[in-house]
């Protein structure tokens, strides 16, 4: 929980987070050789080597002026006479030069009288010693006091780590490809779409690629089974029905009106039976402009003396999605003919954006109350309390089948009071 801050800052993607976890430990293996190189070898070395120059020095300071010369010529040592004005006024170096410090620490303890020491570049010392009144400039080559070509150790290091890296990295890629496939066609299965999908990669990846191979054929066996079901009951049904409408035709009868009334209430269900076993499942999803499809619904209805009206249109109407275009339909053909069964006007509206699709339809009936909403959307459910059952002829599928239409396209149906109507506001949300 202390660490809970990190979240925001961590990579999501897969991708990103294996980069994460192949760089992170090369970068911070790298940062400690370099340190611990630093501080413990090179550091030392230089040490070593300074003080040993810092020896030579003193050996040479300490001899007469006249005898100087030849040691420092063996040495590789110029000795020069300079003036004040010529001194530094502190010690210089690169600000990068590391083992500069160390130089310049190491020459500065070893001999007496250091006024400053000049490190101008890789190749040259400028040592400036106060000897018997007299200031005394020493030149010598920098590879005497420091290590040379210490850089290649670093390049070297950064050079083959990033290679190593890039080299993993396109291996890992080949082992996470098969989880992204899979997540991409578990994600569409989940949207109503079955793409093409075969288990690769590692064992564990194989092993949950054959698991959801087979959930996605028992799902759709049982979706196909429930849809041969209910299809073949419903059509068988029609037969009999059929021949009692007939039969009634020749009854002159006073109750004949109610008898044919019933009569076409079984035939209302068994319609009702039928949509709710081809439910989302009725077609292929295609791209389809979503806002003209709700404009021609709205205007369907219109037609047929249902009193809807159309709301407001937010989005690219030019836009398309694919979706099916048959089972949205039917899903909004039965939430408008559920509002104005249980209410008298409905109103349509949709908002279309780059992330998600909303149909939103409401009516001026009683609603249904919170505590009630998610049992109102089971088939065959019929909530008395809260519509008006006098007008029911229904057997609580409208919902149903809207439901179940959204899931099929990886969205949601939300029930909910509407602000506006004061009836029931149903939204149909598909993500895109």
């Amino acid at each position: 929980m202390m660490f809970k801050w990190l979240k925001r800052y961590v990579p999501r993607g897969l991708y990103s987070r294996a980069a994460l976890i192949l760089i992170l430990p090369v970068v911070t293996l790298q940062l400690v050789v370099t340190v611990v190189f630093i501080q413990r070898h090179f550091s030392g070395v230089t040490t070593q080597m300074t003080e040993t120059t810092a020896r030579e020095i003193q050996l040479l300071v300490n001899l007469p002026l006249a005898d100087r010369p030849p040691l420092a010529e063996a040495l590789q040592i110029a000795v020069l006479d300079v003036p004040v004005a010529e001194v530094p006024e502190k010690h210089q170096r690169r600000w990068y030069d590391l083992t500069g410090l160390v130089v310049i620490d190491r020459l500065e303890n070893k001999l007496p009288g250091v006024m400053a020491i000049d490190l101008p570049d890789d190749h040259n010392v400028h040592l400036f010693l106060r000897d018997a009144g007299n200031i005394t400039a020493l030149h010598f080559d920098r590879q005497r006091v420091s290590a040379t070509n210490a850089h290649q150790l670093f390049v070297n290091m950064v050079f083959f780590g990033g290679l190593m890296t890039l080299i993993a990295y396109i291996y890992l890629r080949n082992q996470l490809r098969p989880i992204t496939r899979l997540a991409k066609a578990a994600e569409a299965f989940g949207k109503g779409r079955s793409i093409a999908y075969r288990p690769a990669g590692a064992l564990e990846v194989r092993a949950a690629g054959h698991a959801f191979v087979d959930m996605r054929s028992r799902i759709e066996r049982h979706i196909q089974q429930r849809t041969l079901m209910l299809s073949g009951v419903s059509h068988d049904l029609r037969t009999p029905l059929t021949r009692l409408k007939l039969g009634l035709a020749f009854i002159d009868s006073e109750e004949r009106a109610a008898m044919e009334q019933d009569v076409d209430d079984m035939q209302k269900m068994l319609d009702g039976f039928l949509s709710f076993s081809q439910g989302a499942s009725d077609g292929d999803p295609e791209p389809v402009a979503v806002l003209p499809m709700v404009e021609k619904i709205v205007a369907d209805m219109k037609r047929a003396e249902v009193l809807v009206t159309l709301g407001e249109m937010e989005g690219d109407s030019s836009v398309q999605v694919p979706l099916r275009p048959m089972a949205i339909q039917r899903a909004i053909t039965n939430l408008i003919e559920n509002g104005t069964r249980y209410g008298t006007h409905v109103r349509v509206s949709a908002r279309l954006s780059e992330r998600s699709l909303r149909i939103r339809i409401e009516d001026d009936g009683p609603g249904i109350p919170p505590e009630q909403r998610q049992d109102a959307l089971k088939p065959f459910t019929r909530l008395d309390a809260a519509r008006n059952q006098n007008k029911a002829t229904g057997v609580g599928l409208g919902l149903a089948i809207a439901n179940d239409t959204a899931r099929a396209h990886g969205g949601v149906l939300r029930l909910s009071q509407s602000a506006d109507m004061g009836g029931l506001q149903v939204d149909l949300v598909i993500g895109l």
